[in-house]
């Protein structure tokens, strides 16, 4: 059937056999403690099919068939109905998808919507460790939120890599527009990410402190480590998402500051030639009657005092910084 992926029995630890997705349901096979079904993106019989099955809450099979939810846990009896937002990167930028999982006893059901990583890896992974593999249904739960977790930290990685590129050119010289285009688009990437993390902080809370047959004693303190795992993420977004605003922040400030050391000088050379002109205007007037006019010596002495002010009128905005 269309969108399934992967299903299979498992029992003491171990894998034992694949299983066909028929119309009629997925064959359990004696000996079976539960089953793993994985589906991306599946057709709504499919998702009828297995309701029909294992008595899913129809409430959840919805979420599951139209996406775009919230990241929560909903408990329906003894069962679990978990939804994750997820996290790649395309392309150099995060895109995001959501996976949808039933938890119940005999059965775990992971549903996958958009930029999401295979979970081919979980399973193969979590296989190779029949210990963990014994704690059941909770054990693939966990397995599962776990690697949504990790996948954050490649993006983290990424941004912090740009950003840092970023800071270490702030105070040596001007951003570009592109530049300043780019560490606009990485405060709105954290921004998605943090929207997407603190609900996910909510839900590894929730697992860690749930009250079901489901959680074994065992099992708990792995889901107590995961939630520390998105602590740190939601950390690093924060540290992240300050950085940004810094380098956005110190790059305002050091672009008033270059403009008013231009005003500056603009203003000090103004200032300077506004005597020789003051003068050149002053002699320029046509009076028939003007004092120095006809004098030898009027000349060189008038350029030289413009000269001497123009002179010393540099040397003072040297003095100050201004030029």
């Amino acid at each position: 059937m269309k969108g399934v992926i992967a299903c299979a029995a498992y029992g003491n630890g171990r894998r034992l056999a694949d299983l066909p997705f028929e119309a009629d349901g997925v064959p359990v096979p004696s000996g079976a403690e539960f089953i793993w079904i994985g589906l991306h993106e599946p057709e709504p019989a499919a998702l009828a099919t297995l309701q029909r099955q294992f008595d899913l809450h129809p409430l959840a099979v919805e979420d599951a068939e139209r996406a775009h939810q919230r990241p929560k846990v909903d408990t329906y009896g003894d069962s679990l109905f978990v939804v994750l937002r997820t996290v790649r990167l395309v392309g150099g930028a995060p895109e995001y998808g959501e996976t949808h999982i039933f938890v119940g006893k005999g059965y775990v059901i992971s549903v996958r919507h958009g930029a999401s990583s295979s979970y081919a890896d979980v399973r193969s992974r979590l296989e190779r460790n029949p210990r963990m593999l014994k704690q059941g249904e909770a054990a693939v739960l966990h397995a599962i939120v776990d690697f949504v977790t990790d996948n954050f930290f490649p993006v983290i990685d990424g941004i912090q890599a740009e950003l840092i590129d970023i800071e270490t050119h702030v105070l040596d010289e001007t951003l570009d527009r592109p530049t300043i285009e780019r560490l606009y688009h990485l405060r709105r990437q954290l921004l998605g990410m943090r929207g997407t993390v603190l609900p996910l902080l909510e839900v590894s809370n929730r697992l860690n402190r749930l009250e079901s047959p489901l959680m074994l004693p065992e099992i708990r303190p792995y889901f107590a480590d995961v939630h520390d795992h998105v602590q740190r993420v939601a950390e690093a977004i924060t540290g992240l998402r300050e950085g940004a605003s810094a380098a956005f922040e110190a790059e305002i400030l050091l672009a008033n500051a270059r403009q008013n050391d231009v005003v500056r000088q603009l203003a000090a050379w103004a200032a300077i030639l506004a005597v020789p002109t003051a003068i050149a205007g002053i002699y320029g007037m046509n009076f028939d009657v003007m004092p120095e006019l006809r004098w030898v010596y009027g000349y060189p002495v008038v350029l030289g005092g413009i000269v001497a002010v123009c002179g010393f009128l540099y040397w003072r905005f040297r003095r100050s910084g201004w030029l």
